[in-house]
């Protein structure tokens, strides 16, 4: 009985195995049918390496060389503007005057008490030398004086403040004050803005402090003009890194004669650094970046005897994909410091349609832009 069962048992272990030697064939026979994937059409481009210029780029902000918000010290009835909103005005001219009436009495009070004074000690003086009086009186007289004359002189400086002068030459703004408006203390009455040159403030990285230089040429743009570049100077470095940030910050002079560069605007910094040097330079699209690194697809002929051929039999490209190091960036194009050679062609756009052993066709009628100074399309 037991070996009947085992020979049964065998048999159906056979014919299990035939059945999926069986299958196993026509699995096969089926993949080989099957049609082979079409080569994967790419634009590609062949490395070369390019002359650089190394720059420090950053963003700053336009300030005034001198700006400031006038403001008044003292609280009063604004009497009279003597400025029209964008006027120019020099060092000293009056812009607003406050109604000064009942301040300009007080002091000719207090200028007369003073003369008064000053008439008082001229003649005791005269009866000191008849001595018709004593050293002590003078002595009073004197100090009497020059107690009357500060007060008047304090009261002169209160007038003073109702006329409200030019600081320094400049430009003004617009101002919302009006005469019979009445001020207080600290209230802002007009920017003025000197303009004629402008600073630029940037911060670089702390890494790149041995790089700058007071005097350092640098050029600087504003979308407000876009195609035009400034000259600046390099004119103070801060002596302290940001602590938060690890920055240092940077003060450029911009000569600014047509009055093109407006304070709080903000700008593109660009300084050149040392003597060119020489990179491999991709178009940006090329990279892919990825949190494990920066990857390309390198197209190479494939070679051995199971290499993909064309309807020709001509060996096709086949893409392969590298990890690379990239470099500083200027315009649509990036530097690739390792992972490619001069000389290979590197799949451009066209990446997301490509694995490794993936056959690849070069189509470049459309490429991607690679331009080192890219101009905007749309005017």
């Amino acid at each position: 009985m037991t070996k009947r069962m085992l020979i049964m048992v065998g048999c159906v272990i056979l014919l299990v195995a035939a059945l999926a030697f069986g299958k196993y064939l026509q699995i096969q026979k089926l993949i080989a049918s099957a049609p082979k994937p079409g080569a994967q059409t790419v634009t590609a481009i062949r490395v070369t390496a390019s002359e650089w210029q190394p720059q420090i780029s950053a963003v700053g902000t336009l300030a005034p060389v001198r700006g400031v918000d006038v403001t008044t010290e003292i609280a009063g009835l604004v009497r009279k503007v003597n400025f029209k909103s964008g006027d120019e005005v020099k060092a000293g001219q009056v812009l607003f005057e406050l109604n000064a009436e009942s301040d300009q009495a007080q002091l000719r009070s207090l200028q007369a008490a003073a003369d008064l004074a000053a008439t008082t000690l001229k003649r005791d003086k005269l009866q000191l030398g008849a001595q018709a009086i004593s050293q002590a009186q003078v002595d009073n007289s004197e100090a009497e004086l020059k107690s009357r004359q500060a007060l008047a002189a304090q009261q002169q400086a209160l007038v003073n403040k109702k006329t409200i002068r030019a600081p320094f030459a400049g430009k003004l703004g617009i101002t919302a004050v009006n005469p019979g408006q009445y001020l207080n203390p600290g209230d802002t009455l007009v920017t003025l803005q000197t303009i004629d040159t402008v600073y630029v403030d940037f911060y670089v990285p702390q890494k790149q402090v041995a790089e700058l230089s007071v005097g350092q040429r640098l050029k600087l743009t504003s979308d407000g003009y876009p195609g035009v570049s400034f000259d600046a100077k390099v004119t103070a470095i801060s002596p302290k890194v940001d602590a938060a940030t690890r920055n240092v910050q940077v003060q450029a002079t911009v000569p600014n004669q047509k009055r093109q560069l407006l304070p709080g605007m903000f700008a593109n910094v660009s300084l050149e650094q040392g003597a060119l040097k020489k990179y491999l330079t991709l178009p940006q699209t090329a990279i892919t970046y990825n949190p494990y690194g920066s990857t390309v697809f390198v197209l190479a002929q494939g070679t051995g005897k199971d290499a993909p051929k064309d309807d020709k039999g001509n060996p096709q490209l086949i893409a392969q994909q590298v990890f690379v190091t990239t470099g500083p960036t200027r315009g649509d194009q990036v530097a690739v410091l390792t992972g490619v050679k001069e000389g290979q062609t590197v799949v451009t756009s066209g990446q997301l349609k490509l694995k490794n052993g993936t056959p690849a066709v070069i189509n470049n009628r459309v490429q991607p832009a690679n331009s080192p100074n890219p101009t905007p399309q749309e005017q």
